[in-house]
């Protein structure tokens, strides 16, 4: 990537915020993998102008106070403008306010619970309008209008929640009621949940369990008898990664909504996967987290190129008039409120663990993080771009 007059030739070093190890760490590590993998392709074209990327990675272990230390390290110690990172909602919000102090940039790549906007972050992930209204549309027309919110025990499943109920509520269902388990559950800690689940027989239940709860709340509900073909679990959270952690018998029959999933036939996304899978081995997981990860790298990427500077300020301004051809389809940042344009979609999972998309309007959702409009049937040219991907 060419880049303006001035450029220095040094590498330009970046952070890189993701867990290896801790409750969340087999989808973070999807992400880690999918930026280095972004990385390696920049450099091996040439870096930036000439710039190699060099990538400063840590391991917060899943914990928002140790993203706080690594971020502050990154920021003040390490030279790093730019931070690639942060999964949990409270990651993001202890690394947010130091990358502020100092006007750099964060570029996060996880879906969150929306009602946000920093000029110093690039939000790549999914927000409700492109993921819940989405979930909750199938779900009532396909599966009924009772619905139990299970979800984990922090900020993100709370708003999470909230706005689904408003959902269900607003289309005449009922939410029958509202449970939360610890970040780092026990299998134990799902014997209320259950219960519940029993008692109130829910048309759907809706989860935000995070993490290695994930599998384990999954393979309590098959054990109980539930049937997932009938009475699914649709969740947000759920990804290739924390499918891989349980058995076939406990994952077939349930739904998550993404604008990503790794099934995905685009010749963007075969490219994505078989390289992905080349440098990491066939067996590693393939999430939607991980494909925001490695589609904000190269955004950045183009950005850098045109800015020729390290300012925020600069990088965001060029960042308004770059896209770049994703795998789950044409991407491209909201001016207007620094989140993404995304192409949201429902998929259910089958015997071979494998996410089958059941549910594609076709569109790239323009986003909604402060989720003006709910109306579940509102495809209108305002909320979306002209469709590109199947």
């Amino acid at each position: 990537m060419a880049a303006a007059p001035g450029w220095p030739n040094e590498p330009l070093k970046v952070g890189v915020l993701f867990s290896s190890s801790g409750v969340t760490s087999a989808v973070e590590r999807t992400q880690l993998l999918a930026t280095l993998l972004a990385i390696d392709e920049i450099n091996r074209r040439g870096g930036i102008g000439g710039r190699p990327i060099e990538p400063l990675v840590q391991d917060p272990q899943s914990n928002p106070k140790l993203y706080r230390q690594f971020a502050e390290q990154l920021l003040k110690d390490d030279g790093a403008r730019i931070i690639f990172g942060c999964y949990m909602s409270s990651a993001r919000k202890a690394v947010l306010p130091l990358v502020e102090a100092r006007d750099a940039l964060l570029v996060y790549p996880t879906l969150y619970e929306g009602f946000e906007y920093s000029p110093n972050c690039i939000y790549t992930g999914a927000v409700p309008n492109q993921n819940s209204l989405p979930l909750a549309k199938y779900i009532l027309e396909n599966h009924g209008n009772r619905v139990l919110l299970v979800g984990s025990n922090y900020i993100f499943p709370y708003e999470s929640n909230r706005i689904f109920s408003d959902l269900i509520i607003e289309a005449r269902g009922k939410v029958l009621d509202e449970l939360y388990v610890p970040l780092s559950p026990a299998p134990e800690d799902f014997a209320r949940t259950l219960r519940q689940i029993e008692k109130l027989k829910p048309d759907t239940v809706f989860s935000t369990i995070v993490g290695a709860g994930t599998a384990m709340f999954y393979e309590a509900y098959r054990r109980a008898g539930f049937n997932a073909l009938v009475n699914p679990i649709a969740s947000l959270t759920t990804s290739e990664a924390e499918v891989a952690e349980m058995s076939a018998e406990a994952a077939e029959g349930h739904l998550t909504a993404a604008p990503y999933f790794a099934s995905l036939q685009t010749p963007a996304n075969l490219a994505f996967v078989s390289a992905y899978r080349e440098r990491f081995g066939p067996d590693i997981p393939v999430t939607a987290a991980a494909e925001a990860a490695y589609f904000q790298v190269h955004l950045v990427a183009s950005a850098l190129a045109q800015a020729g500077s390290l300012d925020r300020r600069d990088i965001v301004a060029a960042m308004r008039g770059v896209g770049f051809e994703a795998p789950q389809g044409a991407v491209a940042l909201d001016p207007e409120n620094h989140h993404t344009y995304l192409w949201p979609r429902v998929a259910r999972l089958d015997a071979d663990k494998q996410f089958r998309i059941i549910w594609n309007p076709n569109v790239r959702m323009k986003p909604d993080p402060y989720f003006v409009s709910g109306a579940m049937n509102d495809w209108s040219p305002g909320g979306r771009a002209p469709a590109r991907a199947t």
